[in-house]
């Protein structure tokens, strides 16, 4: 009898590119992120994929402080595993993006493995209510270079090398792979590769299944066995991205920084919910969600330090 094929599923809790008006149930402060975080893993995500967010205003925060506030307390009511983004907000240095990584030294962090421009703005014609930093934050984005450059990606694996870390490779078009294979060349990163295709993102590579067909098969050639891939869609390509991926053999990542949405003109109530319906996917395909201790050794994911 055929065994069951473990499928990872990674929940994106909150972003920086959503902002708190947009919806009522956006995670948009320490206790909020915990708590959906927390119900997001016991709902059945492999991994939670962690941001932080200022209090007061529901922007993003890139400071040890503003994780130290969420970054224990969900420690210490799931097992998921729990990665850190270094992407933080495209508008912020890599310098900046990179601090709780560092410091934290968790697991799994996040690595985006290309610049490119990042449009937000085309979020106006759906939100025309918002105004100040939000309005701003959209805006802004028509003249946006989301950088990583070859030094910056290096400056994020040297500030993370010590700390035992391993990456999760967000790759957000082609040329982002094949950086990503110039780094394995050069000894920088050790497979498993853990690859984040994404895709439907005003800037990057589309999300039709010729796309996603793409970039799988340059992944393939250039990773082989060493390749973990896994794909997420943003907005309402989330879910159809999702079951193409997990059809094709690879893992899922869902979660409200990418989409606010459960379906057309609907909005997802929690995190918990698009776990549930991405659990429902990979059920009917056939397969069963992944456990974190499973995940891990896939990975290779070293013992966690306590974080401080």
């Amino acid at each position: 009898m055929a065994k069951r094929r473990p499928v990872i599923i990674t929940c994106a809790i909150t972003g920086a590119i959503h902002t708190p008006s947009m919806s009522p149930h956006l995670p948009a402060t320490s206790d909020a992120i915990v708590a959906s975080a927390v119900a997001a893993g016991r709902a059945g995500a492999t991994i939670l994929h962690l941001h932080a967010r200022d209090d007061e205003t529901g922007k993003p925060d890139q400071s040890v402080e503003g994780f130290a506030n969420i970054v224990p307390a969900i420690r210490a009511q799931t097992d998921a595993i729990l990665n850190l983004t270094t992407g933080g907000s495209p508008y912020m240095s890599v310098a900046e993006r990179v601090r709780p990584a560092a410091h934290f030294a968790p697991e799994l962090a996040s690595l985006n493995m290309g610049s490119m421009n990042m449009g937000l703005f085309p979020m106006l014609a759906r939100h025309p209510e918002l105004g100040g930093w939000e309005k701003q934050h959209l805006e802004g984005s028509r003249d946006l270079v989301f950088r990583n450059s070859y030094q910056d990606i290096a400056h994020v694996l040297d500030a993370c090398r010590d700390n035992g870390t391993r990456f999760e490779f967000e790759c957000y078009d082609t040329s982002h792979l094949y950086n990503l294979a110039h780094f394995a060349d050069q000894g920088a990163v050790e497979p498993p590769f853990f690859v984040q295709t994404v895709f439907g993102l005003l800037g990057g590579i589309g999300a039709h299944p010729d796309d996603i067909a793409h970039m799988r098969r340059t992944a393939v050639r250039l990773f082989g066995d060493d390749l973990v891939w896994s794909a997420l869609g943003a907005g309402a390509h989330q879910m159809r991205v999702a079951a193409t991926v997990a059809a094709a053999g690879g893992h899922v990542r869902v979660g409200l920084e990418d989409s606010l949405w459960a379906g057309p003109g609907q909005l997802a109530t929690s995190n918990a919910d698009q776990v549930r319906m991405a659990t429902s996917l990979i059920e009917g395909l056939g397969g069963l969600v992944s456990s974190a201790d499973e995940a891990r050794a896939l990975l290779k994911l070293q013992t966690q330090k306590a974080f401080a």
